[in-house]
């Protein structure tokens, strides 16, 4: 039978727990006499609406020992907003900890505790990780005491929505994680660490199902010395929106198979416009390393740094080039409102897409949270039974391009139309603010 007993013994003493602490209003009780409007009026205070202090809140999770003078390395959520933190450690010794930093994108902070020498358990290489990997989980789930579970690495490169984190890159495993896990340790077979435990995933958001998340130690790594070294985390940015190319994406652009992502925008003064990328071009490579998703392209593009020179391989309009680009500074990409207009007067018809198209004017464009300089057909209705319903085409959504072809009537689509021929044809829209490409059979 295979034991794991001997790593258990080696990297366990590096996982901690941790202890965050902060000071709440107590809510007011209401104990109405008569008239319940009657204070609200003048009345006066109900009897017993009298403030009733403060209340401590407690937040319990694990961390990892990182470096031998003290850092601790766990979760933003686990210390948001605490005034007191304490750290356990596994021979019952406890120290009070500071907060060195925090990064709310990837959900990581870094604590320091007044302690040297201690046990520390650094980061291994998570890129290496396979799906299919042995892989441990140690921590402290529901205040019960540190407790070591296991099972495989499901999945890499996974995002949940789930955190205020722009950048997620999760390795999924079975290995059974709770609450109280938050913050602690994912090692390999080998004793090393590839990832921070950070979420769950189940029905009632409590229990363990088997699908647990952990930030990959490669991220970990490079935001924790970022945090230790500025006590902030810097980030690059290309500057523009991306989306994943499926096999409708790929067959109107032309594409033999999907690959690459696909610029759907390009901000105005960024560095991707700066370098010439236009809207329309398909990104594949990195410095030579493929890019698949749009996860790929965020992470590695916000793990370079601001200021970092890069060269993509760029496909546009069946021509492959390299291009060279200078990265800015991340600063959150911005969306627009909902929109909220259904068309308006003189519509026309969209032909075989099951549309219909309104001109965009000024007043359209400004309901729609657009420039007031935007063109193109705004979708009036659409037929649930059409292809640009199976294709998710949205009432409101303001179509710019077909084919690569700007249209602003009715007869600019039907003539776009016509050069697809078999393929499916590529539409540009804007929604909400944000452009896409959307490919209808």
């Amino acid at each position: 039978m295979v034991s794991y007993a001997d790593t258990v013994d080696r990297v366990a003493p590096a996982v901690v727990t941790v202890h965050a602490g902060r000071r709440v209003r107590a809510p007011q009780q209401f104990q109405f006499d008569g008239d319940p409007f009657r204070w609200f009026f003048g009345g006066g205070r109900p009897r017993g609406m009298e403030p009733r202090g403060e209340e401590r809140q407690r937040a319990l999770g694990s961390g990892v020992i990182v470096r031998a003078d003290g850092y601790v390395l766990t979760n933003d959520h686990v210390v948001d907003g605490a005034e007191d933190i304490s750290v356990d450690m596994s021979n019952r010794q406890t120290y009070k900890a500071k907060l060195v930093g925090a990064d709310k994108p990837s959900d990581l902070a870094v604590l320091k505790i007044d302690a040297k020498d201690l046990p520390l358990l650094s980061p291994g290489n998570s890129d290496e990780v396979r799906v299919g990997d042995v892989c441990i989980a140690i921590g402290n789930p529901l205040g019960i005491g540190e407790t070591v579970t296991a099972g495989i690495v499901s999945a890499k490169g996974r995002q949940t929505g789930l955190s205020d984190g722009n950048f997620e890159d999760f390795l999924q495993t079975d290995a059974p994680i709770n609450q109280g896990n938050s913050g602690g340790a994912l090692i390999n077979t080998r004793g090393e660490l590839i990832g921070i435990n950070s979420q769950i995933l189940s029905p009632s958001g409590v229990g363990n199902i088997g699908i647990g998340f952990a930030i990959p130690s490669n991220m970990a790594k490079t935001v924790m010395n970022q945090l230790i070294e500025h006590g902030k985390v810097s980030r690059g940015q290309l500057g523009v929106t991306v989306q994943h190319i499926t096999s409708d994406l790929a067959a109107g652009l032309g594409m033999q198979q999907p690959e690459g992502v696909l610029v759907s925008g390009v901000t105005g003064g960024g560095a991707g416009e700066r370098a010439g990328i236009q809207t329309g071009d398909v990104i594949l490579e990195i410095d030579g390393k493929a890019v698949n998703d749009v996860n790929t392209l965020r992470n590695t593009i916000a793990a370079a740094g601001a200021g970092s020179e890069l060269t993509l391989t760029t496909v546009r309009n069946g021509n492959r080039q390299k291009v060279k680009v200078k990265l800015g500074a991340f600063n959150g990409e911005a969306t627009g409102p909902s929109p909220d207009t259904r068309g308006g007067n003189g519509t026309v018809p969209g032909g075989r897409l099951g549309l219909r198209l309104t001109p965009v004017t000024p007043e359209i464009a400004s309901q729609l949270g657009a420039g007031r300089g935007t063109q193109g057909l705004v979708v009036a209705s659409v037929d649930p039974a059409g292809p640009a319903a199976s294709a998710g085409i949205r009432e409101g959504d303001i179509i710019q391009q077909v084919n690569r072809q700007p249209v602003r009537s009715a007869a600019d689509v039907q003539a776009a139309l016509n050069k697809a021929g078999d393929r499916p044809s590529l539409l540009q829209v804007l929604r909400q603010g944000q452009s896409i490409f959307v490919a209808v059979r």
